[in-house]
């Protein structure tokens, strides 16, 4: 099944912008490549919030090989811009996507803290990835904002990399019924 991923970089203190929406504070190392994780998905999903943020800095579309949808209660539905603008429950897109595409490739939620508390909240997440820089922040848009149920993980890998980024890999562990 395709796993929803949720990777995202963030502060030591669980931030993944500053109050602003900015993320300066983030960065790649010259030993860390987001090529293989890019090569696991096809599809993109994020909140319009982070779509907005990226849009602003050159971003927004990841091109025709990987489908991105945008969760907007502002934006009507429809594709423009080379996104999918939604605003259908989460698990009901999720449910449409792996039904549309059984073999596709895995689903990266890419932010923000809003719709990651939506995703943990309807047990969508099947993998968290974080790249946490050595920087606490004070104050920002936090990862996990507070109001989804506890959610238990277990760590698959973790790697340093140069400037003290750290790779944290996690999977949902879910009881069998």
């Amino acid at each position: 099944m395709r796993k929803v991923i949720l990777a995202v970089g963030i502060s030591l203190d669980g931030y993944i912008a500053r109050p602003d929406g900015s993320f300066d504070f983030l960065f790649m190392p010259k030993d860390f490549s987001m090529a293989p994780f890019f090569a696991s998905i096809d599809t993109c999903v994020m909140g319009r919030k982070t779509y907005d943020v990226s849009v602003q800095n050159g971003g927004g579309s990841f091109g025709k090989h990987i489908a991105s949808y945008v969760f907007s209660r502002t934006q009507p539905p429809g594709e423009r811009d080379g996104v999918i603008f939604v605003n259908e429950p989460a698990a009901q897109l999720v449910a449409r996507i792996r039904a549309g595409h059984a073999k596709g490739k895995h689903i990266w939620l890419s932010g923000g803290g809003e719709l990651a508390r939506e995703f943990l909240h309807a047990d969508l997440v099947d993998e968290i990835h974080l790249g946490i820089v050595p920087v606490a922040l004070g104050e920002g848009i936090p990862l996990f904002p507070p109001g989804f149920p506890q959610r238990n993980f277990k760590l698959l890998e973790n790697k340093i990399y140069l400037k003290g980024l750290v790779e944290l890999k996690y999977q949902r562990v879910r009881r069998k019924h």
